[in-house]
């Protein structure tokens, strides 16, 4: 049966993030038309009262999407892990506690890989996901996720209640963070090497020695996949959204110099932290369960991202003048 969103009234928190907006703009081409997406400034959802008056201003809510999150790359999580689990634990409790009070049919919480032990087999299965700590610099962030799957299993089996949780990959594509604070590794080489093309300087220097291992689903076909867990999964275990593509910080550097158009050298920084040794994770369960494959190619996608921050500068660049 092909599920009918017409007849959906949804909410996506965190809908005007990288992630989230793409997801509005998949359901809306879908055919949701009662979508509510809760701003920061209107609803602090670390604030009990803020989840409550949420879900009464939407009343009749079907399902609830959330990707709210406080997040960022390796330095941000070092930097500031108190806050990072702080805000994620609260905002992701308490918008689960307050749709099941508010009898909202179905929640999709949206995870993390850095949930994963820090030595996981490759690729990772969701059944790994126990079986040690996650990668140091982004453990409570990741640890906070595993508690929100704990969650909704737990209501699951008291209530009866029908929350599921997916674990994206690494996400990259149009609309991320260029922010060099907050970014994650994609957004962060894109800058990097645009700006030392641009300023003529000879070299970039990177964290880490390169070897690492990730894998990058392009944020359209991530949105995608979580959408279609919305319609069609319905069950207790969490869910990988990936691409099942891996590939090492040191080839994801040449390729994107190579679609830059940068040729200086790239140095890498071994003083810093290499992050998690790898990633890449196991698809099937998706593909199983709801019919999710990722589409985009990588290099298709990096190539359109790389486009489209330039595009940005571009339009700052005119603003100036």
């Amino acid at each position: 049966m092909t599920f009918d969103w017409h007849k959906q009234r949804v909410i996506v928190t965190g809908g005007a993030g990288f992630l989230g907006s793409h997801l509005v703009h998949y359901l809306r081409q879908q055919g949701v038309s009662e979508l509510f997406i809760p701003r920061k400034a209107d609803y602090d959802l670390r604030e009990p009262a803020a989840c409550a008056r949420l879900y009464a201003a939407f009343p009749g809510a079907t399902m609830v999407f959330h990707l709210a999150a406080t997040v960022g790359g390796i330095g941000a999580n070092r930097q500031h892990p108190g806050m990072f689990f702080y805000d994620n634990i609260l905002m992701g409790t308490l918008t689960l506690e307050y749709a099941r009070r508010a009898g909202v049919p179905k929640f999709i919480g949206v995870g993390t890989i850095c949930a994963y032990p820090k030595f996981t087999p490759v690729p990772f299965k969701e059944d790994d996901l126990w079986n040690g700590y996650p990668e140091e610099t982004n453990a409570p962030y990741g640890l906070v996720k595993r508690m929100l799957l704990v969650q909704s299993q737990a209501y699951r089996a008291e209530y009866g209640y029908n929350a599921i949780h997916l674990m994206p990959t690494n996400l990259y594509g149009p609309g991320d963070s260029f922010d060099l604070e907050n970014s994650h590794v994609i957004p962060a080489l894109i800058r990097k090497m645009i700006e030392a093309q641009t300023e003529g300087r000879d070299h970039v220097t990177l964290w880490g020695d390169g070897s690492p291992t990730r894998e990058f689903v392009y944020v359209k076909d991530a949105a995608e996949g979580i959408a279609l867990a919305g319609a069609y999964y319905n069950g207790a275990e969490p869910v990988n959204i990936g691409s099942g593509v891996e590939i090492s910080i040191k080839d994801l550097a040449e390729t994107t110099a190579e679609l830059v158009g940068f040729t200086g050298e790239v140095r890498w920084d071994t003083s810093k932290p290499n992050g998690q040794p790898r990633r890449n994770v196991d698809v099937t369960r998706a593909e199983r369960e709801f019919g999710f494959r990722a589409k985009t190619s990588f290099r298709d996608g990096l190539r359109e991202t790389v486009a489209w921050y330039r595009e940005q500068l571009e339009q700052m660049e005119k603003a100036k003048t």
